[in-house]
């Protein structure tokens, strides 16, 4: 039957329902995609919790890994450090280190606002305050497509990451007090205004740089600023040999030390699953998944390598190497885990652990002393991944080499000039005798074993 064989009456009528139908169609749709955009809220919200949550937990990793690598009169002393430098950077990325990496940064910029604090946004804010969650106010919170403190928790831990790399480097004869002041300007200054330049959309983003969790701009920024508090510092007492002897002071716990790496590897997961930055949607959700299963090849190959390498040039294979061979694969991989073909993963990490395995030995040829061997794992391996996004990611080999290069060049001046000025100012080595009863004692006043008197062992 054809519309216009119906009497006029009846054609109307068919007309006005038709329209009825479609508006109420366009309204559901309308009404179905507020509700998406607010689900995509809250699921962006939550990836950002959860991974940072994660993340945080890389707090403990950090502290049980350099906890199992030290000796035991200084246990005590290097779980204070770990738990207090996740306070302090925590408070001063907080005060100013947020709003300096983010607010405010001009396109091709280098540095954002010199502002105090970092809150909540008013429209989050008013929906928090409000009788009625209106559709308004809703949207209006919605603006950023998630929480904005959830963010900023995120960024957080990726601060306090980086300070626990120096502390591992400096162990067994740093003073507390002036590594917490060293890990107040890295967190405030050094590492927001150089993540500026690539997160916060600065110069190195506009020249087209990578690092999609932080290859270079978390991992190799503490291993720069370790390798310059190490040069500072020195090495700790009987570690290098007037005849030029290297003499290995062994950790006191090594399966503290394997615990330590599980959880770091366990964590790495919110560091780079996380670095999607949204889960809003079903692409979301499969790049995850993908970034997650390259992370565990990465690391799982960083392993197999070290183990390989240690059996065929010692004879015999080396935990500490392998736990360092672990976190290696998972460092190289950290600035492209989005490749989508999964035995490139295996080929980052494996390359990653057969770095640390020759860089650990180099190091202390050249006398410089890193008790954990975070040196070769963050920075070494570091700068490793983030060349491979140029490798196997599609991203050009010289933007890439030039990130590095500009952020080694102002991370190790800057933390060499800060150093030199903590040295200067209050001294930043223990005495001698305060670094032969163990930092433990000197420092704390107590003993991590004291069942077992290990507090008074030299070296």
């Amino acid at each position: 039957m054809k519309l216009f064989s119906l009497p006029t009456p009846g054609r109307k009528l068919l007309v006005l329902a038709g329209l009825a139908a479609s508006t109420t169609l366009i309204l559901s749709n309308a009404a179905q995609a507020a509700v998406s955009e607010e689900t995509a809220f809250i699921f962006n919200t939550f990836s950002f919790l959860i991974h940072g949550a994660l993340v945080m937990w890389m707090a403990a990793g950090f502290a049980m890994l350099e906890s199992g690598l030290v000796r035991s009169k200084n246990t005590a002393a290097i779980c204070l450090k770990n738990i207090a430098l996740y306070s302090f950077a925590g408070i001063a990325f907080y005060l100013i280190g947020y709003n300096l990496m983010y607010t405010d940064v001009a396109e091709g910029g280098y540095i954002g606002s010199f502002a105090l604090f970092y809150n909540s946004s008013e429209a989050e804010l008013a929906l928090l305050g409000a009788e009625e969650a209106t559709d308004a106010l809703i949207s209006g919170a919605n603006g950023a497509g998630y929480s904005v403190m959830s963010d900023w928790f995120f960024q957080m831990v990726f601060v306090a990451t980086t300070a626990s790399i120096v502390s591992g480097t400096l162990a067994e004869r740093i003073k507390v007090w002036p590594f917490m002041i060293f890990v107040i300007v890295l967190s405030a200054f050094i590492y927001p205004i150089q993540a500026s330049w690539t997160w916060g959309g600065g110069w190195l983003a506009a020249a087209g740089f990578s690092d999609f969790a932080g290859s270079t701009i978390v991992h190799s920024v503490g291993g720069w600023a370790a390798l310059a508090g190490a040069i500072v510092l020195g090495a700790r007492r009987g570690k290098f040999g007037a005849d030029g002897r290297i003499n290995p002071l062994p950790g006191a716990n090594l399966p503290l030390a394997t615990l330590g790496t599980f959880i770091l590897w366990l964590g790495w997961f919110g560091f780079n699953g996380g670095s999607q930055l949204a889960l809003g949607s079903a692409l979301d959700a499969i790049a995850i998944a993908i970034v997650y299963v390259n992370t565990t090849m990465a690391a799982a190959a960083g392993v197999v390598v070290a183990m390989i390498l240690t059996q065929i040039l010692y004879k015999k294979m080396d935990l500490t190497m392998t736990l360092n061979g672990a976190l290696a694969g998972l460092v190289s991989i950290t600035a492209g885990p989005d490749v989508q073909n999964h035995v490139y993963a295996l080929i980052i990490g494996g390359v990653g652990g057969a770095i640390v395995v020759f860089a650990v030995p180099m190091l202390d040829k050249l006398k410089i002393d890193d008790v954990v061997g975070a040196i070769p794992v963050h920075l070494c391996a570091g700068i490793w991944g983030t060349i491979c996004v140029a490798i196997f990611g599609g991203a050009s080999l010289g933007t890439q080499l030039l990130g590095i290069v500009a952020i080694g060049a102002f991370v190790f001046g800057t933390s060499l000039i800060v150093w030199f000025a903590l040295k200067a100012a209050m001294g930043i080595r223990v005495s001698e005798e305060e670094e032969e009863i163990g930092l433990d004692k000197a420092e704390l006043g107590l003993e991590a074993y004291p069942e077992f008197g290990q507090g008074s062992q030299s070296f």
